[in-house]
């Protein structure tokens, strides 16, 4: 009997589970809500581990570092930060590199508002409200106001923006019509084949390059390293590519 039941086990299908899964936090962008869930999910199925995420804007996220909170991993809309995280004493000397390579568009849930070129931008009279998120805190809202004042047009359109906290809630404001149109990223409209929408030129703003970074607290943390490793593979980038964003090479 006893023959018979290992014979019966040792044909069981066999899963290549790890024998000890562990648990990865993860800061994470507001612009990568969407792509991050996509990379946590594809990273639980071939390890094992949770990755455990929370969004905000970056500025924010890299306040609570500094103030203490239990991240793992820092996916940030800039490189400075993960520098800053580094030097600071925060992060994990050489482990900062870029994951993401993100774009700004200039929206309109109408769909006749946004031309092609962007020209709506110097006839204020056509719309209201244009929503950014904060340029002080957040990368995608820095390079709107970038590419308005390359424009020529910050100054004549200053009084009529709306800052979001985030990319995210910039997009909330244009989609749900508080404002007439705004700059967001162009992972956010994946998918979303209504509305306008004009891609700003990217020698309009600077690169917004986005950095990932191992912070103190995960450097003995597997699951951490593992998720670092896992940014940087082929199934990841596909997921980046597939959100909407260029690939660093």
């Amino acid at each position: 009997m006893r023959r018979i039941l290992f014979l019966a086990l040792l044909f069981l299908p066999f899963s290549p589970i790890p024998a000890a899964a562990g648990e990865v936090t993860v800061a994470v962008a507001a612009n990568f809500t969407g792509t991050a869930e996509e990379i946590a999910e594809a990273f639980r199925e071939e390890t094992g581990h949770d990755a455990v995420l929370s969004f905000g804007s970056t500025g924010r996220l890299y306040a609570q570092i500094i103030h203490g909170a239990p991240f793992d991993v820092f996916l940030a809309a800039d490189e400075e930060r993960p520098a800053l995280a580094i030097e600071e004493g925060y992060a994990a000397e050489g482990s900062a590199f870029v994951y993401a390579l993100g774009a700004l568009v200039l929206y309109s849930a109408d769909p006749d508002l946004v031309d092609p070129e962007g020209a709506v931008l110097f006839h204020p009279e056509r719309f209201g409200k244009l929503a950014i998120a904060n340029p002080r805190t957040a990368p995608y809202g820095a390079a709107a106001v970038e590419a308005m004042t390359a424009l020529g047009v910050y100054e004549t359109l200053a009084e009529r923006l709306v800052e979001g906290e985030s990319i995210t809630q910039a997009y909330q404001f244009v989609a749900t019509g508080n404002a007439a149109l705004g700059f967001v990223a162009l992972s956010q409209l994946v998918g979303e084949p209504g509305g306008s929408r004009y891609e700003v030129p990217t020698d309009l703003y600077s690169p917004i390059a986005q950095g990932a970074v191992l912070l103190k607290k995960g450097e003995n943390n597997i699951a951490a390293r593992a998720f670092m490793s896992f940014l940087k593979g082929d199934t990841a980038r596909k997921i980046v590519g597939n959100h909407g964003y260029r690939l660093p090479s």
